[in-house]
């Protein structure tokens, strides 16, 4: 088995605000692989990007804080390095791509000193090499007559075009781990196809790991590996895509399957949703933090959380009643 690239271990962030201390990612683990593709998926608020961020060491300052984990990038654990360690390895080791590329790239800037930035800091090519290389990456995104965009500002491009510069700046130093938070929400469905099979190709060619944020299911049942569904910070099943979906085990991961529209379905037939909403997450929880929108719930789930353990073979869930659903109840 190929030894993972990078290593998530009970990692608790927390963002301290108006003298309150507000609990965003909650203990979770996981890991993932050359090569393989990581969906994490849930509603929003839910700490996925959050921990993206914290993996990035990203999060704003002063009140967002890793206060437990660690994160191992090839055995190194991130969360020591100092700011300068930590500068080297992002861009080129590590890159991401943001969910919001209207305010993501900097308005004084053209697209092609912002896409040059991070090739001029982190490798020594000089300025032809780095010119040729952000033009070839505009290319792999689909950006049309590159040379031209290069002298552009971001206001002269559409959504879909900022989208495309934040994904070539993502994959411009040919990272081993990319983190990818929605990549393709401003994309039409024809691109956000194009966008994610290159990422998909480039993950399988040259070895990339790529964490996959979205709340599209069908983008993760196409391109995915493995999936962590995660709820109120915490990850509550964890498995293979195929069998994730095929055999969902947690009443969570259960009804947003429902809730995904079907072609094969009846066309009066309304769309299933889970009712209720997400707790808060600056208010303490007891039990399981689902029990108040399930339908298994029972007493036992309002004293005791669950733990994530084996329900299968590479498939874990955090449900007193998982067996429940394996059973079609």
């Amino acid at each position: 088995m190929t030894d993972p690239l990078l290593e998530v271990d009970g990692l608790h962030t927390h963002f301290h605000t108006q003298g309150r201390v507000v609990p965003a990612v909650s203990g979770i683990s996981f890991s993932v692989a050359p090569g393989e593709t990581l969906a994490l998926v849930g509603e929003s608020g839910c700490g996925k990007s959050v921990t993206a961020l914290s993996i990035m060491r990203l999060l704003p300052q002063p009140a967002g804080r890793v206060v437990a984990g660690q994160i191992r990038f090839q055995g190194r654990n991130l969360l020591e390095l100092n700011g300068e360690e930590m500068r080297r390895i992002r861009g080129k080791d590590i890159s991401m791509v943001f969910q919001e590329p209207m305010t993501s790239l900097n308005p004084v800037l053209t697209v092609g000193r912002q896409l040059s930035e991070t090739l001029e800091v982190h490798l020594d090519d000089g300025r032809e090499a780095v010119r040729a290389r952000t033009l070839e990456v505009m290319r792999q995104v689909g950006i049309p007559d590159p040379e031209l965009r290069l002298k552009q500002y971001p206001h002269h491009l559409s959504g879909g075009l900022r989208q495309r510069v934040m994904i070539a700046m993502a994959l411009a130093c040919r990272p081993r781990l990319i983190l990818a938070d929605e990549p393709t929400t401003a994309l039409d469905v024809t691109i956000q196809a194009q966008i994610l099979a290159l990422m998909k190709q480039l993950s399988r060619e040259y070895g990339v790991a790529m964490i996959l944020i979205t709340h599209n299911l069908g983008v993760v049942a196409r391109y995915a590996d493995r999936v962590q569904v995660m709820y109120a910070g915490r990850i509550v099943e964890s498995g293979e895509a195929r069998q994730l979906y095929r055999r969902p085990r947690h009443p969570y991961t259960h009804g947003l399957l429902k809730s995904v529209p079907r072609l094969d379905a009846v066309r009066t037939e309304k769309l299933s949703s889970i009712e209720g909403q997400p707790p808060d997450p600056s208010s303490p929880l007891t039990g399981c933090p689902f029990r108040p929108r399930c339908t298994f719930a029972t007493e036992r789930c309002a004293t005791e959380e669950p733990p994530l353990e084996p329900v299968a073979e590479g498939h874990w869930s955090a449900c007193w009643h998982h067996g429940r659903l394996a059973e079609g109840e």
